[in-house]
């Protein structure tokens, strides 16, 4: 089965007093060395976004994030795991979780 990680923060805070970097690099290196990590990266801030919607067959663009909230999705993952424990074990050992949130999610 395939997860989708989405590595969330808070838009606006500092960044973090260390460098996570290099764990996030070694984090990535061996879950790809498990055969566990696909794919992933990480994304532009949210004020680069474009958000597209179809109303009445008309196109809406709005500059930005449509999600009216502080925190935003800042890079993802995908993992091809077992089960859903194993992805939300691979999850907590993410450095991310130490500073931001990530949110697990089963793909289709």
């Amino acid at each position: 089965m395939r997860y989708l990680l989405m590595l969330c923060g808070d838009v606006g805070d500092e960044t973090p007093d260390t460098d996570i970097t290099e764990p996030c690099r070694a984090w990535r290196e061996e879950l790809t060395r498990r055969g566990m990590r696909v794919d992933g990266m990480g994304l532009h801030a949210p004020e680069s976004a474009t958000t597209v919607r179809v109303r009445d067959g008309k196109a809406l663009l709005t500059d930005g994030p449509f999600a009216e909230t502080k925190e935003q999705i800042g890079g993802i993952t995908v993992l091809d795991c077992e089960s859903r424990e194993q992805a939300v074990e691979a999850a907590k050992s993410h450095p991310w979780a130490a500073i931001g949130t990530i949110e697990v999610r089963e793909m289709l």
